[in-house]
């Protein structure tokens, strides 16, 4: 128990009420104006990564993108949107590389104005030049102009057109056609302007015909200088934008910075930003890049050309922070980050931060008082960072006060009295943990702590039961860690071995022992003490655990298989399906990326980079991606892929025909056991969907005779479709029998029993699994169902879920009990946060609509 690791304090916005927060945003949104929409996005992104929703704090990233109106904005969303998305890029792209899609295109982002784009557009960049992009970039060469000034440079001369070199600007005309001597010479002396002769003769080629092409960067620039000396706004612009155009990489965009700096050259800046943002974290190591963006100095010339916000301090110091949180650097951009904030949520998010990172560098009296600062600005989850840093500072007694006034004062939070147990001891402690345990389930500090107490009295299984709780629902290494001390404490090595395995999936890299034992090095060591399987051994026992629904053995079965064939792409595919099964999404995607990395065949790899198209969201190019692998060779996968992606796009009965066409023929190729029984259970979901029952029974069987255990629950469905609840139900019993995590199966079982049976069922199911949100709203639908004047204690329920999932359904369901009581306010305050995590869901924005009227 002394080694277990203390929870780390979030650096994110960790909200008391976060459901009120993004009403109050989503109500900001609908109130202002097209050019403010931008930050109050970024402020709901700060609330979703608070909250740990990947997706949704990138949708909100993409929404802030989509209404960026400055280029400043365009290109700090634009990177940032590429950085998020750095693991899903089907290539490595250079850094001006467009992928093909609107919302991250470096050359879009360089364009100026408010431009409705949409999420998954493709990008104009990516289509062939036509006569509109000609037409704009073309040069005016139609009229011949006769050259009637000289421009003395010098001891040579530079002959030019009076009219022409006038039309460049204000001061060019006063002097030409003014009062000045200049308007009645036919020869001009310009020797001490600042011009060189190959200058000047570029001004008279561009003051005739607007081109700059044929000049190279040298003059550019000093047309640049020159344009800004004369007022030359339109050469301004042309030579701004043709060297914006010229930037490339890091080294590029290092030169150039000083120059558009020093001539206000707002798009030759924001190129070179654009290309130090896209190549992020690495540019922050370069030291001129690092100067420019981490001091004040360099914050204030950035800001004197428009290109300093809060925005691009905000994306610098999460990059900083995640690369090293007790670095310089971290601290530097965070301070430049709070000479950025205005607003309050700003304020306290920087502050806050800044708590964070002093922390984590040991300097408590410091962190102590950016975290009372952030609690001061209205950020309550920093108090649990004044109590840290006092005890940190030996103020225990101090520290378990401001805990427990935190308590008091505030909506109660699991994390909460999870800090308050740090500073207490015995009955209180665990009374702590299992009150942080009952608000908050997903908290995985009070499992491992009451699982290491149990540890420690010698009680080694009640301390696996302990950990298996949350390992049911939320696998995280340090978790598997866990157990796998456990398990060697028992001398269960296979047990100690299947964990380490599982965890070095999730992160290849991690360090066990409190960061002292590279897990790598402890497995070879524990492979000594067990038996050796053969390739015919691992695929029994991958048999075995897939047919008991026990992902984490499989997992660790894949992992000791690509042990011996680390080059089989087809295994590093099995490892991102179950890992996504387990919700680790980001490990999934290290996985199939490795999939394609190491596929052997070009059909093979076109099937990887659909899986990875559909995972990202681009269903259209996924199924493209299956018909090309197809047409190379028909294939098991490729027939899987396209089918499972036209079934997600389009549910009319032709679709489903086709659906059914590409499964029957996934079938007809080679594969195993393990996804062919896959393929017969997708068949079976169509074909109840078509109403061909009988059919989908018999392929529902076939699975089942392959060990595809979870075909029961499609076969239960399809007799309690036959109006046989009684067969439906002892299906479900047979799959909660076999299958390792059953928690959906206790959760589907409860539809096909009677009310009494069916509320402990789903009572079973949210102690396996309280992310499923399901059992919540049963309980609140029945709890009014079965008296009309039980609406509060229905709300109660479904907050309960909703204090630790920002969960759509639950927040809709809750408005509408509030509508039924008249409460509106807190309906509409609800279907404000529901529309920020779906905007387009058609129920809430009725309702929304509803209520707001009658308001």
């Amino acid at each position: 128990m002394a080694k277990l690791s203390e929870p780390p304090i979030s650096p994110h916005l960790k909200l008391v009420d976060y459901v009120e927060t993004l009403a109050s945003i989503f109500g900001e949104l609908e109130r202002a104006p097209e050019e403010a929409k931008a930050g109050l996005y970024l402020e709901q992104c700060f609330v979703f990564r608070g909250l740990g929703e990947t997706k949704l704090l990138r949708r909100s990233l993409r929404s802030a993108r989509q209404h960026a109106c400055r280029v400043h904005e365009k290109i700090v969303f634009s990177a940032w949107l590429r950085y998020e998305k750095r693991e899903e890029d089907l290539d490595d792209m250079s850094l001006m590389t467009c992928n093909g899609r609107a919302l991250e295109c470096p050359k879009a982002a360089l364009i100026d104005g408010y431009s409705p784009i949409t999420v998954f557009d493709p990008c104009p960049c990516r289509e062939p030049l036509d006569n509109r992009e000609m037409a704009s970039e073309e040069c005016s060469t139609s009229s011949v102009t006769r050259d009637d000034v000289v421009f003395c440079i010098d001891e040579e001369e530079v002959f030019c057109n009076r009219e022409n070199i006038a039309a460049l600007s204000s001061p060019f005309h006063a002097m030409l056609f003014g009062s000045f001597t200049e308007s009645q010479r036919t020869k001009i002396g310009f020797s001490h302007n600042g011009i060189s002769v190959q200058g000047m003769r570029a001004v008279d080629e561009f003051s005739k015909t607007g081109c700059l092409e044929p000049f190279p960067p040298e003059v550019v620039l000093e047309l640049l200088t020159f344009a800004n000396k004369f007022c030359c706004e339109k050469m301004k612009s042309a030579c701004d934008k043709c060297l914006a155009a010229l930037v490339r990489n890091v080294n590029d965009a290092v030169i150039f910075i000083e120059y558009g700096l020093e001539e206000n050259a707002e798009l030759l800046v924001a190129s070179c930003l654009q290309v130090f943002l896209r190549d992020i974290p690495r540019s922050l190591h370069h030291p001129q890049v690092a100067s420019l963006l981490c001091k004040s100095e360099g914050r204030k010339r950035l800001a004197m050309i428009g290109h300093s916000s809060f925005a691009l301090y905000s994306f610098l110091s999460q990059v900083a922070m995640e690369d090293d949180m007790k670095s310089d650097t971290a601290v530097q951009l965070l301070e430049r980050l709070r000479e950025c904030a205005t607003s309050h949520r700003q304020k306290a998010l920087v502050l806050h931060q800044l708590g964070c990172v002093m922390l984590e560098r040991q300097q408590y009296r410091e962190a102590q008082n950016w975290f009372e600062d952030a609690a001061e600005a209205g950020h309550v989850y920093s108090l649990a960072g004044v109590a840290r840093a006092k005890f940190k500072r030996g103020h225990t007694h101090s520290a378990y006060l401001e805990a427990n006034n935190l308590i008091s004062r505030y909506k109660r939070a699991g994390w909460m009295y999870q800090e308050r147990s740090l500073y207490c001891c015995g009955k209180e402690k665990m009374a702590d943990l299992n009150s942080a345990t009952e608000l908050d389930p997903t908290l995985s500090y009070p499992y491992r702590f009451r699982a290491a107490v149990l540890m420690d009295e010698n009680k080694i299984r009640p301390a696996i039961a302990e950990i298996n709780r949350i390992l049911g629902f939320k696998v995280s290494p340090d978790c598997l860690e866990l157990r796998a001390w456990f398990c060697l404490a028992l001398e269960d090595h296979d047990g100690a071995l299947r964990d380490i395995r599982a965890l070095l999936t999730l992160d290849p890299n991690f360090l066990m022992y409190s960061g002292r034992v590279p897990a790598d090095q402890l497995l070879r060591l524990l492979s000594q003490y067990v038996e050796q399987w053969t390739k015919a051994d691992c695929w029994m026992q991958l048999y075995d655990r897939w047919s008991c629904v026990d992902d984490i053995g499989s997992l660790a079965v894949v992992h000791q298989m690509l042990e011996n064939d680390p080059g089989k792409g087809l295994l590093r595919f099995r490892q991102s399906l179950l890992l996504l099964r387990l919700n680790c999404p980001k490990a999934a995607m290290r996985s199939l990326r490795l999939a394609r990395k190491h596929a052997s065949h070009e059909h093979e790899r076109l099937v990887y980079e659909g899986w990875i198209l559909y995972d990202t969201g681009h269903r259209e190019e996924a199924l493209k991606k299956a018909e090309e692998s197809i047409a190379i060779q028909r294939s098991f996968e490729a027939f899987f892929l396209k089918a499972y992606a036209l079934a997600d796009t389009s549910l009319d009965p032709a679709s489903s025909a086709n659906v059914i066409e590409l499964l029957e023929d996934a079938l007809k190729c080679p594969s195993d056991g393990l996804r062919k029984g896959q393929a017969l259970n997708n068949l079976g979901s169509v074909y109840v969907d078509c109403g061909k029952l009988d059919l989908a029974a018999d392929c529902y069987v076939s699975a089942l005779n392959i060990r595809h255990t979870r075909a029961h629950q499609g076969l239960a469905r399809v007799f309690y479709l036959k109006n046989d609840r009684k067969a439906a139900y002892e299906e479900m019993t047979k799959l909660i029998e076999k299958a390792r995590n059953n928690a959906s199966a206790y959760e589907k079982r409860s539809e096909y029993c009677e009310r009494d049976m069916a509320k402990a069922d789903l009572s079973m199911a949210t102690q396996l699994d309280p992310l499923r949100t399901y059992p919540y709203r049963y309980r609140a639908a029945d709890a009014v169902l079965m008296d009309d004047h039980r609406e509060n204690e229905a709300i109660a329920e479904l907050s309960k879920a909703i204090a630790f999932k920002p969960d759509l359904q639950l927040l809709h369901l809750r408005a509408a009990f509030h509508e039924s009581l008249g409460e509106m306010e807190a309906a509409i305050r609800d279907c404000r946060a529901a529309l920020s995590v779906d905007p387009n869901h058609a129920d809430t924005v009725e309702l929304y609509n509803r209520v707001s009227c009658r308001k």
